[in-house]
């Protein structure tokens, strides 16, 4: 994996919560929340600051589009959350995705590393499959009592993708805790 070890274990313990309360608030409420969203990226801003220092290390060079910039890995993490965020207003305004969805992917976005991103896709489809499977289940179950004035039961076809998206990134962050360079 791309991501360095020590990154994500300096990430995960303050990563985790926040990814549980969003799983948990996108099942009840059907709405990821703004403040949940905004404390992720503070989480990166302020913990990268310290884990990714910006005054050490080489600068990366790298292309955005046309433009060649050189930046420090902790500036090239930021820029993701620029980049995912304008590809999550284009689908949103679609209608393929949710708003909380596309700013959740946004702030997630800075805790990716580039070279790990066809794992990161590879862990999302599963925890995509994993995450409706459960969820349908569960819908049509008696374990449904556990929580039965959840929005998400009754939205028919809509399904609480904050589930799989919060559960993608708390596993690619264990991953690269277990596995990361």
């Amino acid at each position: 994996m791309a991501i360095p070890a020590v990154a994500a274990a300096w990430f995960l313990p303050f990563v985790l919560p926040i990814c549980f309360y969003v799983a948990f608030t996108d099942m009840r409420e059907m709405r990821i929340k703004n403040h949940a969203v905004v404390a992720l990226a503070i989480v990166f801003v302020v913990v990268g600051f310290f884990v990714l220092p910006p005054w050490s290390g080489d600068w990366v060079g790298g292309y955005l589009g046309p433009i060649n910039l050189s930046l420090p890995v902790y500036g090239w993490q930021l820029l993701h959350i620029i980049v995912v965020l304008l590809l999550g207003i284009i689908l949103n305004a679609a209608g393929a995705m949710g708003a909380g969805d596309a700013k959740f992917c946004a702030a997630a976005a800075a805790f990716v590393w580039i070279g790990d991103l066809l794992l990161v896709i590879v862990i999302l489809m599963a925890t995509i499959l994993g995450a409706f499977a459960a969820h349908r289940l569960i819908k049509h179950t008696s374990l449904r009592q556990l929580a039965p004035h959840w929005e998400s039961w009754d939205r028919g076809k809509q399904f609480p993708m904050g589930l799989a998206l919060a559960g993608s990134l708390a596993i690619y962050l264990i991953l690269g805790t277990i596995h990361g360079s």
